[in-house]
Parts: C-alpha cells; sequence; structure tokens
C-alpha cells in the first residue's frame, strides 16, 4: 500500500481552497460495494481484500486490523465517542472492534483482536449500531440479524424481504423501531425487540433498487435514495402513516442549479463568478452516453455552523441540510424547499486523482468548516480522504443570490419616508381643478341654476301602495337571543390566539346559488362578465371588483349600486386583479403586461337631478410594466399597513418585486414554479393579531401541479416548500391565518388542507366535500375557517368553526 501527501484544489478560483486531497491509498479492494465509515477522528475502509485500515485524522497515523479471511463489505463506527467502537463485516464473520484497546495492544507490542459476534451470516451490505451501542443490525441477504455487540447471539432475525437488503437505520425517538430498505424497491419498519413487522411499503421505484437510507431526527422523516438519482422523503410523524413527503429527481435539480449559477454569472459576469459550475456546459457531446447517478450515501450536513453572520436567514425556519453522495460528485439539498443548495463534481477539479466513485462515506459534523469524505475508484484500486470546506464551496457558487448582509435588504413594512419624486407623494396630493377656457380671467359670474333650487325632491307618493299598518319596534326579544349578542360583541374586542390549533371541526354549510352558475369568488358582485377578483377596503366600507367585461366597479357595503365605475374605455385588456393599497389610498390593478396605480375619491351623494352623474372620480397615477411577460397571473400588496412593495407574477413564471416609493422594479425571481403562478398571498395578519415584524417579510406562491412554496423577501430565496395536496385541474387557492403559524390549501381531490409553517408535510386533511376545493380563507377575528367548492358548476360554502378559516 501507499500513500500520497496532500494536494488542494481550489478549482480555478482565488478563493479559499474548496476541497483538498489529504491522502491517497492505493490497496486492493474487494469486489462487492463497500460500506465505507468515518467518525469526527477516524476513517476505516479495507485494505487488501481483508484487512482493516483504520487512520486517524488528526495525527495521519495508520492501525491495521487483521481478523477477517474474505473481503470486507461493510464497515460502521459507534453511536457514541466513547469507547470509539468499530463493526466489520465479511462473508464468513462480523467483528466488533475497540479502538482505545486495539491501539494499546499495538503500543505494547502485541496483536490487537475484536469481538467476533457471528459467523457465516453470507454476504453483507450493511451494518449499523445502536444508539446505545448495544447491538448490531447486519443486512445479510434478505435477512436482518439483529446481534449483540458484546458476545456471540442472535437477538432477533428481521425476514420479509424479496431481495437483499441494502441498508437499515434506528429511530432514536422511537422504542425498538428499525427502518431498512432493500433491492426489492421498498422500505419495512420492524419491531426488532419483537421481530414483528409494524409498516410495509409499496414498491416505490419502477425498476431501480433502494441503495441509501437516512432518518432525520428533527423532522422525523426518512429519506431514501435509489441506483436512478431519485430521492423519496417520507413523514414518520407517528399519525402520519408514513405518507410521502415529496419525491426529488436529482438529475433535474442538478440542472436546475447549475443554469441558474450560469445564468447569474452571465449577468455579473465571468471574472466575479468563480464557481466550477459556471463554466461547466451542460450539453452532453454528440456520442457520449448519459451515465446515472446512484444514491450511495445520505448524511446529515453541518450547514447553519458555517454562516454566523447569516443565523437568522438560514435558522429561522427550523431548516435541515444533508449530503448526497453519488458517483461523479457531492450534492447538499435543503429539506425544508428540497433545492439544491451546492454541488461539487470531482472531474471538475484536476487535483483530485478520482473521478468517479464506487462507494462514499461522509463525517456528520465539520470541524473548522470542513468535512472530511472518504471514497473508493470505481475503476482502480485506489482510496482518497478528501477535506471539503463547506463554507467556500457555498460561497463560490451561491455569491450571487445569497446575500451577505441584511442592511440593503427589502422589507415590506415601511422604514422610511417617501421620497420626493415618489409616485405614492404624487397620489397623496390634493387635485387641483384648473380653469375651464370659458371662465378664465372673468372675476366672478352667476351660475345657472335648475328652476327648483332643492338638491332632493321628495316624490308625491302616487305610485305606492297606501299604508296599511304603522312601524311598530320588536320588543320581545328573548334574554338568550341579547346574550349572544352581547357575548358576540365582547369576542370580537378579543386579541387572536397565536398558540391556537388549527380548525378542523366542521360546523356548517351555506349555498350560494340555487342553480349552476359559475361563481369564482365568495363575494357578490354585478358586472356584464365573470368576476375575477374582489377585494376589501382597510375599513371594510368598500369592495372593488375586476371582471372579464373590462371594467373596474368600487361597491359600498350599504348599497347595491357602485360608486364608482371605470369602463372599457381605461383598459385594453381585461382586468385580471384589484385591490386597495396603502391603508385605502390607491387601488392597485393589472391589466395585461403592467399594473395601474390609481388614485381615488369616492362620493355616495346623490342628486336627483343629476343621478346619472358619477360623482366618485378615479385618476391614474403610474403604470409599471413587469418585465419579459405576456400577462401579470397575480398581484399583491399589503393593505393593512402602510407598504411600498408590490408583489407580481407573470405568464413567463418570474416573480417580480417593485418598490413604488422608488417607483420601479427592484428585484426578479425566475423560474418560481414549473407552470405560471395563479396566486400571490402575503403574511399579513390582521388587526386582531400581531406578529414580529420579521414574519411579515414571508409571503407564498402557488401554481398548478407544483405546489405551495414559502418565500423570504429579505433574502428572496425559497424558504420552504409544502406539497400533499394535489392541484392539477383547477387553480386553487391559498390563506394563512392571523397567528401566521398555519397555511391552507384547496385542493381538487375534494379536500381542504391545513400546513404548519415549520413543516412540508400537511397537518390535517379536512373531508366533507363532494367536489374539489378551489378557495380557502381565515377569519381575522377568531379561529374560524371557511371554503368554497365546485359543485356542478355551483359553488356552496361551508364554514370549520374552529380557527376561522373560509374554504371554497
Amino acid at each position: 500500500m501507499e500513500s500520497a501527501g496532500a494536494r488542494c484544489s481550489s478549482g480555478g478560483s482565488c478563493e479559499p481552497d474548496v476541497v483538498c486531497e489529504k491522502r491517497l491509498f492505493k490497496a486492493k479492494l474487494p469486489e462487492p460495494l463497500v460500506q465505507l465509515a468515518c467518525s469526527h477522528h477516524h476513517c476505516a475502509f479495507p485494505v487488501n481484500g481483508n484487512e482493516l485500515c483504520i487512520w486517524n485524522t488528526a495525527t495521519a497515523q495508520s492501525l491495521f486490523l487483521s481478523g477477517h479471511h474474505y473481503s470486507i463489505s461493510a464497515l460502521s463506527f459507534g453511536s457514541n465517542i466513547s469507547p470509539p467502537l468499530v463493526c466489520s463485516a465479511s462473508h464468513e464473520r462480523v467483528i466488533v472492534w475497540n479502538l482505545d484497546e486495539c491501539t494499546q495492544k499495538v503500543q505494547e507490542g502485541f496483536t490487537p483482536h475484536g469481538i467476533v459476534i457471528r459467523t457465516l451470516l453470507g454476504m453483507v451490505l450493511h451494518v449499523r449500531f445502536s444508539p446505545d451501542d448495544q447491538q448490531v443490525a447486519v443486512c445479510a441477504g434478505n435477512r436482518i440479524y439483529m446481534l449483540s455487540a458484546k458476545n456471540e447471539a442472535i437477538l432477533a432475525k428481521l425476514d420479509g424481504h424479496l431481495a437483499p437488503v441494502t441498508a437499515a437505520e434506528f429511530c432514536t425517538w422511537e422504542k425498538s423501531m428499525l427502518i431498512s430498505v432493500s433491492e426489492d424497491r421498498t422500505f419495512k419498519v420492524w419491531d426488532y425487540s419483537t421481530g414483528q413487522l409494524i409498516y410495509q411499503s409499496g414498491i416505490i421505484t419502477a425498476a431501480f433498487p433502494l441503495l441509501s437510507l437516512l432518518i432525520d431526527e428533527e423532522n422525523k422523516q426518512l429519506v431514501t435514495g435509489c441506483a436512478e438519482g431519485q430521492l423519496w422523503i417520507f413523514s414518520l410523524i407517528s399519525d402520519h402513516n408514513y405518507r410521502c413527503v415529496t419525491h426529488i429527481n436529482l438529475k433535474k435539480e442538478q440542472e436546475k442549479f447549475c443554469n441558474k449559477v450560469w445564468k447569474s454569472g452571465k449577468e455579473i459576469g465571468e471574472g466575479q463568478n468563480d464557481s466550477k459550475v459556471c463554466k461547466t456546459d451542460n450539453t452532453r457531446p454528440e456520442g457520449s452516453v448519459e451515465t446515472s447517478l446512484p444514491v450511495l450515501l445520505i448524511e446529515h450536513c453541518d450547514f447553519s455552523v458555517c454562516f454566523h453572520n447569516e443565523e437568522k436567514m438560514y435558522s429561522a425556519l427550523n431548516t435541515s441540510y444533508f449530503w448526497i453522495g453519488t458517483s461523479t460528485g457531492l450534492l447538499i439539498i435543503n429539506l425544508a424547499n428540497f433545492e439544491l443548495e451546492a454541488f461539487l463534481s470531482y472531474k471538475d477539479y484536476s487535483d483530485l486523482s478520482i473521478r468517479f466513485a464506487r462507494s462514499c462515506a461522509l463525517t456528520k459534523k465539520t470541524v473548522n468548516g470542513k468535512v472530511l469524505c472518504l471514497i473508493t475508484s470505481m475503476f482502480e484500486d485506489t482510496i482518497a480522504v478528501l477535506e471539503v470546506n463547506l463554507a467556500t464551496l457555498v460561497r463560490t457558487q451561491n455569491n450571487v443570490f445569497l446575500p451577505c448582509g441584511n442592511e440593503n435588504s427589502l422589507s415590506v413594512i415601511a422604514r422610511c419616508s417617501l421620497l420626493t419624486n415618489s409616485p405614492l407623494l404624487k397620489g397623496l396630493k390634493k387635485n387641483r381643478k384648473e380653469p375651464s377656457s370659458k371662465t378664465f380671467g372673468v372675476k366672478s359670474t352667476v351660475k345657472d341654476k335648475p328652476l327648483v333650487f332643492h338638491n332632493k325632491i321628495k316624490s308625491s307618493g302616487y305610485t305606492a301602495a297606501p299604508r296599511r299598518t304603522m312601524f311598530s319596534p320588536n320588543t320581545n326579544l328573548n334574554k338568550k337571543e341579547v346574550s349572544k349578542w352581547k357575548t358576540s360583541c365582547k369576542c370580537k374586542n378579543k386579541e387572536y390566539p397565536l398558540d391556537g390549533d388549527p380548525p378542523i371541526k366542521y360546523e356548517k354549510q351555506i349555498s350560494v346559488t340555487c342553480k349552476p352558475t359559475p361563481i369564482f369568488c365568495i363575494q357578490y358582485s354585478g358586472h356584464d362578465g365573470a368576476v375575477n377578483s374582489v377585494g376589501w377596503s382597510h375599513n371594510r366600507k368598500w369592495l372593488v371588483s375586476a371582471s372579464e367585461d373590462r371594467t373596474l366597479r368600487v361597491w359600498s357595503v350599504c348599497n347595491k349600486e357602485p360608486a364608482l365605475i371605470m369602463g372599457k374605455e381605461n383598459f385594453d385588456k381585461t382586468v385580471r386583479f384589484a385591490q386597495f393599497y396603502f391603508l385605502d389610498t390607491f387601488i392597485l390593478l393589472c391589466c395585461g403586461a403592467e399594473f395601474h396605480l390609481l388614485n381615488f375619491h369616492l362620493d355616495t351623494t346623490k342628486d336627483d337631478l343629476k343621478r346619472y352623474k358619477q360623482k366618485s372620480v378615479c385618476k391614474l397615477v403610474q403604470k409599471f410594466p413587469m418585465a419579459s411577460t405576456v400577462e401579470i397571473t397575480s398581484l399583491s400588496a399589503v393593505n393593512d399597513f402602510y407598504s411600498y412593495i408590490v408583489l407580481t407574477a407573470g405568464s413567463n413564471r418570474a416573480l417580480e418585486v417593485f418598490d413604488l416609493n422608488a417607483g420601479c422594479s427592484t428585484a426578479v425571481i425566475p423560474e418560481v414554479h414549473t407552470r405560471s403562478v395563479h396566486q400571490i398571498y402575503q403574511n399579513k395578519g390582521s388587526s386582531f393579531s400581531t406578529q414580529q415584524p420579521e414574519a411579515y417579510n414571508l409571503f407564498m406562491t402557488t401554481a398548478a401541479g407544483d405546489g405551495i412554496k414559502l418565500w423570504d423577501l429579505r433574502t428572496l430565496r425559497c424558504e420552504r416548500r409544502f406539497e400533499g395536496h394535489s392541484s392539477r385541474c383547477y387553480p386553487c387557492g391559498i390563506a394563512v391565518s392571523p397567528c401566521g403559524r398555519f397555511i391552507a390549501s384547496g385542493s381538487d381531490d375534494k379536500y381542504a388542507y391545513i400546513y404548519e409553517m415549520r413543516s412540508s408535510t400537511f397537518l390535517h386533511k379536512l373531508g366533507r366535500h363532494t367536489e374539489s376545493v378551489i378557495n380557502v380563507t381565515f377569519s381575522p377575528s377568531s379561529p374560524q375557517f371557511n371554503l368554497l367548492r365546485k359543485k356542478f358548476h355551483k359553488f356552496s360554502l361551508q364554514a370549520v368553526m374552529c380557527s376561522n378559516v373560509v374554504i371554497v
């Protein structure tokens, strides 16, 4: 065996080294797929087939242990630091070694020996210590043997897989629970104390075996990968029945990540972007063969330790990260948004000796921001110990879209006064009427007046039916009704509970129409065409509606007739969305590829002589076009407090952020979803609840067939992704509770889903619907939930009176 010195590579950048090859070993490797092992201070790998090498990362000393007669196929370190244990398995025996005792024996001049805990189990592909290091799970053939770590005793035999078992992990929060994956493309949950099978999954993959397994203790989830670069995440929460949270295609995520880095590098210039990924050509040369991407390893990633300055960004939503070891490189996956954070390809670094790995092992924790990686070559008998600088790897690939601080970050809450050239300041100024040409230069004139000087004319009443009974007040009020009314009035003044449970109790159902009528919103309007949107004013006295008839109308809640009408002559295309803005000072509406900022004045007084003349006035302040899009598909702005931020989403699948104080676009997020965003929902709270100021910077987007994404305006990053509901047929709506803890979503599978903000899988699934649920909303004052559903082109309203949400 030969050993080479350390060689470092930065991938051609001026930054500190990204990856360093600390040691290269040349030795004969066994034929079967080898399970390598890495701990905080040691790396374990087989040499010369049946000999075990323990390499000390601190002293760079090697300890060689002999005891096997056949090739070693699996290795694993113990769960505890003291005493340091390592288990090695071959075709004929399984041995547990105490490294402290073995080191002492070598120093005394004796040959170290381990404890043989079992013999003749067959081909072993995986071994794993229990959390207390008292037991060892050995995956041999189609069985899992639970062995004692101190003597040669079989505690249990777990038999049920139809193909060789490739990996097994212990569940730390559930006593005596073990989870295994196999080449039969299923995973099984066992009670190893009794040997009983708790749960058996269906066939997960089409044709490729499952190779790796990881249990995330923080989120209580199971992550497994197959030989074709596919990841599946399942929930291990007791009442979730092992449901699938999401599925990740690593090839697509890798291509998407490379394209994003390449585009960002193109914008700032190639000279400023040091990432090797930016220089990688994703197009495959003619005649080349596309290689598979087997998931050799899934391991925890100590991501947050490397970014102390961005602790608020990365730790605010309880995010977990994990490594993916493949034959071509290492990937870092965000477990909250299921996206790629960094990618290290072996072939991109010329100083590395191994370009394609057969097996891989990583340390769980970082040391001085660095992680040790142990890989074996697929074509040669070489083993390399790599040192990966985690912080440098992420920085070189994310230096464009990872903010370095919060000084210039965006904020939903207005933090400064209006600028002198702000469009908002122009709209706030009072409109002054210019003198007409007829009266210009005339000091005083007598205005023409009608013959009758009264503004209102009282009818004589000759067309009305004669009154037969006088008005009499209702004095027969029950005491119960009075007490209920007083109680309801008191409840309205209470604070919205910030720590309450989500709405799950069914209360009642309200029919909106008696005949099949397509209704797109819960509120009623009287346009000549289909109503696209309806919005409340902040004082709850007005409604603004937009319609397919290319008109905008403002309604008073006390009057059936509109107080303001903007006709077809004002808009070239259909008005898709309209809402009040800046505490009812303006109206925002989107028309085509631009949105309009309107200043308005409402006057509902009537003059009987000029009853058809509209006294309300609406004036255009400015138009804001969205870049590179045909049509704005969604718009959102906060009206409950002063905010300069307006969010728009277009048919080009991009999201654009506008600062109306500056009067321009400030940021663009490309490819927000795989399809066009049909709704943006901001976490705006309500007048009955108070959240932390940072929480108002969160907003959600949703698109048909692509779930829900949670974004942070300060970082312009997707912080979490919510999947589980179905929205392939209809653009189902979403809503956020006033406390900011729950997200409600409609679904076309006849259910409404409620998510918790810190979990990617749904918390509750609400039934009792006969058709698709297309819209949901929370009550702003008390825990209550409403929904709107579609039933034979007829919509009905249901209320779930436990956490003020409306589901449609």
